[in-house]
């Protein structure tokens, strides 16, 4: 079976090695150009470039990928599949009927639940019990496609962003295989989606995101943190300056002050008032200084109690 594989960061290198690793005849890797990175500027492949120059596959990086020469370049490739994986690109009604399999896609949640660009982030945010993956055949709409298999991932209570992606990354490279198995012997199997998500849709996560609002509850706030780890991370003010919160705890408290309020300082944690309940503050990072636990943060660094951040 001819594959070629589409996708761009690091949720889609582990899905290219594990087809890799199985076997598949793989005629073209299509990534997003390569973008500048750094003080100097240089240009920088993407995460799956890296992987297929590492096993010498041909690489394809499309401005648009509805543009007639590159159409016309991916129809020369005939492709048996096309592997969507984090692409970051629509892929137009043209490249989705190619294929003779059509184009599955590796999306990290349980469609119809989280349709959209960042399920993982809003998952952990929103205090889901458990995610997963679905592996869908493509159609027009927004990851609206037939279900084809889906994987159950259980969301620890310490779980961030970054490890339910690495997570999610795993299970979805090995389920994507086992249905190009099943599609090459004739045994995939499609379900329907319902027309509407049973979630909220699943918006790209943006910086301005990041901002604690204090008189939220702390176990939203406690989520939020969580699930903007490792980017682009919750934070709020202390003196004026950025303070980028790492890791945090929910304490009970029936007391009513200023939300924002510091009113409790331990060794291993700032206590803040919120909307409901207190946020232990258990790991943190100043404005220009390294991520730290909270009992380094306060040898280096004067905070006091009835101080307000934010």
């Amino acid at each position: 079976m001819r594959v070629v594989f589409m996708g761009t960061p690091d949720f889609a290198t582990g899905t290219l090695e594990e087809i890799v690793r199985s076997g598949y005849e793989i005629v073209g890797v299509v990534t997003q150009p390569d973008k500048p990175k750094g003080r100097g500027k240089n240009l920088m492949p993407t995460p799956v470039k890296e992987v297929a120059l590492k096993y010498d596959l041909p690489v394809y990086q499309p401005k648009r990928a509805k543009e007639p020469e590159f159409i016309e370049t991916l129809r020369g490739l005939k492709p048996d599949v096309i592997v969507v994986a984090a692409f970051g690109q629509i892929i137009t009604k043209e490249i989705l009927e190619m294929p003779r399999f059509g184009c599955v896609n590796v999306h990290a949640s349980l469609l119809p639940a989280y349709r959209g660009a960042a399920p993982i982030q809003w998952a952990v945010i929103n205090g889901d019990k458990e995610s997963g993956v679905t592996i869908m055949q493509m159609d027009e709409g927004i990851d609206t496609g037939d279900m084809m298999d889906k994987v159950v991932v259980p969301i620890a209570e310490d779980e961030t962003g970054g490890s339910l992606f690495d997570k999610l990354s795993e299970a979805g490279a090995k389920l994507c295989v086992k249905v190009l198995k099943d599609l090459e012997e004739g045994k995939a199997v499609r379900v329907k989606q319902p027309k509407e998500s049973t979630t909220a849709y699943a918006s790209m996560i943006s910086k301005g995101m990041g901002e604690i609002k204090w008189d939220c509850k702390a176990k939203e706030i406690e989520q939020l943190i969580r699930g903007l780890n490792p980017w682009p991370s919750a934070y709020t003010k202390v003196h004026g300056k950025m303070l980028k919160l790492w890791k945090a705890e929910v304490l009970e408290d029936t007391a009513h002050r200023q939300t924002g309020e510091i009113v409790k300082i331990e060794k291993d944690g700032i206590c803040v008032q919120t909307g409901e309940g207190l946020l232990k503050i258990r790991e943190l990072q100043l404005e220009g200084k390294k991520r730290m636990d909270a009992a380094a943060f306060l040898r280096g660094y004067s905070v006091s109690e009835g101080e307000i951040l934010g």
